[in-house]
């Protein structure tokens, strides 16, 4: 009796030291267009237009907006690690180019190789003006609303009009 204990207890605690590590393993997720080697090779420069390449690999991810109006299809692969951000660990665009016509001149791929990371500098972006804190912001305008038009004769003149000189926009 006393092993059969040693035994559930060692198969319990294998059991439970494999459910953690199976939970630290990443997340592997495929985003957009899937590619098919075969299908990408059926499209011929000269010999195929917008239409048969529709037909082959389907709507593009997009379309350019400027210049002429090439086709992308882009497939990642993310990775997410727990209790992290997620990482594009493979990447591949596939460019279709037509002429005038809407005939295809070339295919394209590109892949990680072509990505840049950019780091910005610092974590503030520079400003014109004052800097004031959250503080000053929230509590700056106590004893300034309504004080402008508080003081002294402002705003009378013993002519009879109102304002005076000087008081329009243009100082008429």
């Amino acid at each position: 009796m006393h092993t059969f204990g040693r035994n559930v207890l060692a198969t319990g605690l294998v059991l439970g030291l494999a459910t953690l590590a199976g939970g630290c393993s990443s997340i592997r997720d495929h985003r957009g267009y899937i590619i098919d080697q075969t299908l990408v090779s059926q499209v011929e420069p000269g010999v195929d237009n917008r239409l048969s390449v529709e037909k082959t690999m389907g709507r593009p991810t997009f379309e350019s907006q400027f210049g002429p109006k090439d086709w992308y299809y882009v497939s990642q692969v993310v990775s997410t690690p727990p209790f992290g951000r997620p990482r594009t660990t493979q990447e591949t665009i596939l460019r279709v180019r037509f002429d005038q016509q809407g005939n295809v001149t070339a295919v394209d791929r590109k892949g990680m190789e072509d990505v840049v990371r950019l780091k910005p500098e610092g974590g503030v972006t520079p400003t014109l003006g004052r800097h004031r804190t959250f503080l000053q912001d929230l509590f700056g305008n106590i004893g300034q609303v309504g004080a402008a038009g508080m003081s002294g004769s402002q705003g009378t003149d013993t002519t009879g009009g109102s304002g005076g000189p000087g008081t329009g926009p243009n100082g008429s």
